[in-house]
Protein backbone atom coordinates (compact mmCIF):
# COMPACT_ATOMS: atom_id res chain seq x y z
CA UNK A 1 0.00 0.00 0.00
CA UNK A 2 1.25 3.45 -0.63
CA UNK A 3 1.75 5.98 2.06
CA UNK A 4 -0.14 8.49 0.52
CA UNK A 5 -3.33 6.92 -1.47
CA UNK A 6 -6.42 9.01 -2.72
CA UNK A 7 -8.58 8.11 0.86
CA UNK A 8 -5.64 10.13 2.86
CA UNK A 9 -5.58 13.00 0.27
CA UNK A 10 -8.78 13.63 0.98
CA UNK A 11 -8.80 13.67 4.28
CA UNK A 12 -5.86 15.96 4.47
CA UNK A 13 -7.49 17.92 1.76
CA UNK A 14 -11.08 18.19 4.19
CA UNK A 15 -9.44 18.62 7.02
CA UNK A 16 -7.08 21.76 6.40
CA UNK A 17 -8.61 22.56 2.73
CA UNK A 18 -12.41 23.81 2.44
CA UNK A 19 -13.85 20.47 1.20
CA UNK A 20 -12.07 17.44 -0.47
CA UNK A 21 -12.75 18.63 -3.89
CA UNK A 22 -10.33 21.51 -3.65
CA UNK A 23 -7.20 20.45 -3.59
CA UNK A 24 -6.19 23.54 -4.84
CA UNK A 25 -6.50 26.00 -1.52
CA UNK A 26 -3.04 26.65 0.00
CA UNK A 27 -3.65 25.38 3.22
CA UNK A 28 -4.59 22.16 1.83
CA UNK A 29 -1.26 22.13 -0.44
CA UNK A 30 0.63 22.85 2.61
CA UNK A 31 -0.82 20.53 4.81
CA UNK A 32 -0.17 17.87 2.23
CA UNK A 33 3.46 19.03 1.34
CA UNK A 34 3.99 18.72 5.21
CA UNK A 35 2.70 15.04 5.23
CA UNK A 36 5.48 14.23 2.42
CA UNK A 37 7.90 16.01 4.19
CA UNK A 38 7.56 13.78 7.88
CA UNK A 39 7.27 10.81 5.41
CA UNK A 40 10.45 11.58 3.47
CA UNK A 41 12.00 12.72 6.34
CA UNK A 42 11.69 9.49 7.81
CA UNK A 43 12.89 7.44 5.47
CA UNK A 44 16.13 9.30 5.31
CA UNK A 45 16.69 8.24 8.89
CA UNK A 46 17.10 5.03 8.02
CA UNK A 47 18.19 5.78 4.12
CA UNK A 48 20.85 8.10 4.62
CA UNK A 49 22.70 7.40 0.81
CA UNK A 50 19.39 7.92 -0.59
CA UNK A 51 20.48 11.53 -2.57
CA UNK A 52 17.59 11.21 -4.51
CA UNK A 53 15.00 11.62 -2.13
CA UNK A 54 16.70 14.04 -0.14
CA UNK A 55 17.04 16.36 -3.21
CA UNK A 56 13.07 15.80 -3.32
CA UNK A 57 12.53 16.87 -0.22
CA UNK A 58 14.70 20.07 -0.64
CA UNK A 59 12.42 20.78 -3.35
CA UNK A 60 9.19 20.26 -1.37
CA UNK A 61 10.51 22.21 1.67
CA UNK A 62 11.02 25.30 -0.81
CA UNK A 63 7.50 24.74 -2.39
CA UNK A 64 6.07 25.05 1.09
CA UNK A 65 7.90 27.84 1.72
CA UNK A 66 7.05 29.71 -0.84
CA UNK A 67 2.93 28.59 -0.11
CA UNK A 68 3.31 30.03 3.56
CA UNK A 69 5.08 33.26 2.13
CA UNK A 70 2.32 33.80 -0.11
CA UNK A 71 -0.36 32.90 2.98
CA UNK A 72 1.81 35.30 5.06
CA UNK A 73 1.05 38.35 2.39
CA UNK A 74 -2.24 37.51 1.79
CA UNK A 75 -4.22 36.56 4.74
CA UNK A 76 -2.24 37.13 7.90
CA UNK A 77 -5.35 35.02 9.91
CA UNK A 78 -5.26 32.16 7.35
CA UNK A 79 -0.95 31.82 7.84
CA UNK A 80 -1.19 32.04 11.54
CA UNK A 81 -4.18 28.94 11.77
CA UNK A 82 -2.93 26.57 9.49
CA UNK A 83 0.74 27.01 10.80
CA UNK A 84 -0.68 26.33 14.61
CA UNK A 85 -2.31 23.58 13.37
CA UNK A 86 0.09 21.97 11.88
CA UNK A 87 2.95 22.75 14.57
CA UNK A 88 5.29 24.41 11.69
CA UNK A 89 6.82 26.88 14.09
CA UNK A 90 8.59 26.20 18.02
Amino acid sequence: MNYLDSEKKKEIFEKYGKSNKNTGSSEGQIALFSYRIDHLTEHLKVNKKDFSTQRALIKLVGKRRKLLTYLKDSDITRYRAIVKDLDLRK
